[in-house]
C-alpha cells in the first residue's frame, strides 16, 4: 500500500463525510424550521402547536451543536492522524514506558492515554449537551454531582472491562501468527457475548436503581402478553430514569437467562397500561422477526471482515505513514496497539457512506415490528403510544425526507402511522 494514495484518499473520504453531514443537517434544519408553524393534518388532534414548535426548537438546536461537534471531531481526528498527534503520543509513551516495562506495558499505556485524552476532549461536548441543550428544553434531570459521578463510574467500568480485552486481543496480535485476526475475532465476540449477560446484572445498577414492577395489573397484563407471544423473561424491572432525565423508554436488555424487561419509571407515568401493552409487543416483535439475531449476526460477520482488513493493514509499512504515524521499525516495540489506533481512527470516514443501507434495514424492522404489535395488541394503543412518545421527547413530525433516509433507524411519525393504520385494529382490554 503506498502512503500517499492512502493519505490522499483518508482526506477525501474525511472531507466528503463531514461535508455530505452538513449539507444533510442543513437540509433538516431548514425543513424543520419552514414547517414549525403549523401542525401536521394528521397529528392536530394530538399535538398543540406549542409542542410542536418545542419539538422543532430541540431538532435545531441539537442539529446546531451536532454540526460543532462534527467539526471538531474531524479536527480532532485530522489532529491525531495526518497532523501528527497520535505519532507525538507515541513516541512519549514508547520512551517512557518500553525500555523499563516491555513491549506489553508500552501498548496498554498507549491506548490508555489515547483513551484519557479522548475522554478529557469529549468532556466539555458532554458536559454542554446535558446542561445546556438537554436542560434548555426541560430533559435534564441531573446535576452536576451526579454528572461528574457518572463520569467517574462509567471510566472505572471502562478500564475494567477494557483492559483485559484489549490485553488479549494485544497478546494474540503478537503471538498467534498471521492468522491473529481470527483468533481475536473469536474472543471480541466471545466477550461481547458475555457483556450482554453481564451488563443488565452488575454494570447497568451501578448507574440506576432497578425495581420490579410494582403495579400488579400491569404486571399481569403483560405477563399474558408474552405467554400469548411465546416469550419468558427473567422479570419486569422499573428504571429510575427520571433522575437523569425527563424522556421515556422502554427496553429488552440481556440474553439467555438474564433477559428482562425494563420499563423507565417515565415512560410508565405517561402511557395507559393498554399503550404500554403495546409498546411492549413492538418490542416483542422484534424478537419475533429475529431482528435482534440477525442484528448480532450482521455485527459478527461486520467484525470478522474488520479484523481481518486489520491482519492485512498491520503489516503494510504504508498504512502507518499514510496515517501519518511512524511504525515502531527498529526500536524493538511492537506496532500492534498502534494499528488498533489507527484502524479505529481510519474507519468511521470509510463507514459512514454505507449508514443509509444500516438505517434503511432498520427502518423495515420497525414496520415489521408494529405490524406485530397490532397483532397481538391495541393498534390503536400502539399509535396514541408512539405520538406520546413523540410529544413528550419532542421529537420534529415534520423531518427532512434526504435526511430520514440517510440517519433515521426509525420512521418518521407520519409514514410510520400510515403504514400502522390498515392494522388499527383494538382490541378488548
Amino acid at each position: 500500500m503506498h502512503a500517499s494514495t492512502l493519505t490522499l484518499l483518508f482526506a477525501a473520504f474525511v472531507a466528503a463525510a463531514f461535508l455530505t453531514k452538513f449539507w444533510l443537517d442543513g437540509r433538516q434544519a431548514r425543513h424543520v424550521a419552514r414547517h414549525r408553524h403549523a401542525v401536521p393534518p394528521a397529528f392536530a388532534d394530538d399535538v398543540s402547536l406549542h409542542s410542536h414548535q418545542r419539538a422543532a426548537a430541540y431538532t435545531i438546536d441539537k442539529l446546531g451543536f451536532g454540526l460543532l461537534t462534527s467539526a471538531l471531531g474531524t479536527a480532532v481526528l485530522l489532529g491525531w492522524t495526518l497532523l501528527g498527534g497520535l505519532d507525538t503520543l507515541n513516541q512519549a509513551v514508547r520512551e517512557a514506558v518500553y525500555p523499563r516495562f516491555g513491549g506489553m506495558a508500552y501498548q496498554l499505556a498507549l491506548l490508555g492515554a489515547f483513551m484519557l485524552i479522548g475522554a478529557l476532549i469529549d468532556l466539555p461536548q458532554e458536559a454542554w449537551a446535558t446542561f445546556r441543550i438537554e436542560q434548555r428544553h426541560g430533559f435534564n434531570r441531573m446535576g452536576w454531582r451526579m454528572w461528574v459521578g457518572d463520569q467517574l463510574k462509567q471510566g472505572l467500568v471502562g478500564l475494567l472491562i477494557g483492559t483485559p480485552i484489549a490485553a488479549l486481543i494485544l497478546w494474540l496480535m503478537g503471538a498467534a501468527g498471521q492468522a491473529w485476526w481470527l483468533w481475536a475475532w473469536g474472543a471480541w465476540v466471545a466477550f461481547s457475548l458475555t457483556l450482554m449477560v453481564v451488563f443488565p446484572i452488575f454494570i447497568a445498577p451501578l448507574f440506576n436503581k432497578f425495581t420490579p414492577l410494582a403495579d400488579e395489573a400491569l404486571a399481569q397484563r403483560v405477563t399474558d402478553l408474552m405467554r400469548r407471544c411465546g416469550f419468558q423473561a427473567k422479570g419486569f424491572f422499573v428504571m429510575d430514569g427520571s433522575t437523569r432525565s425527563a424522556h421515556a423508554n422502554a427496553y429488552f436488555t440481556g440474553m439467555g437467562a438474564s433477559k428482562r424487561v425494563v420499563f423507565f419509571d417515565t415512560l410508565l407515568g405517561k402511557l395507559s397500561h393498554g399503550e404500554v401493552e403495546a409498546v411492549l409487543a413492538h418490542e416483542l416483535g422484534h424478537f419475533k422477526h429475529k431482528h435482534v439475531l440477525k442484528r448480532m449476526v450482521t455485527m459478527c460477520v461486520m467484525s470478522l471482515l474488520g479484523f481481518a482488513l486489520l491482519g492485512w493493514l498491520s503489516r503494510q509499512v504504508g498504512f502507518y505513514l499514510g496515517l501519518g504515524v511512524a511504525p515502531n521499525l527498529g526500536s524493538g516495540a511492537p506496532n500492534d496497539a498502534l494499528a488498533l489506533l489507527l484502524f479505529m481512527l481510519a474507519l468511521p470516514p470509510f463507514l459512514f457512506f454505507v449508514a443509509p443501507v444500516f438505517s434503511a434495514r432498520s427502518r423495515r424492522d420497525e414496520y415489521q415490528a408494529d405490524a406485530y404489535a397490532c397483532a397481538q395488541a391495541s393498534g390503536q394503543d400502539l399509535a396514541q403510544a408512539l405520538i406520546k412518545l413523540y410529544k413528550d421527547n419532542s421529537s420534529t413530525l415534520t423531518p427532512d425526507p434526504i435526511y430520514v433516509r440517510f440517519h433515521y433507524s426509525h420512521p418518521p411519525a407520519s409514514e410510520r402511522l400510515a403504514a400502522m393504520a390498515a392494522h388499527l385494529q383494538p382490541k378488548a382490554a
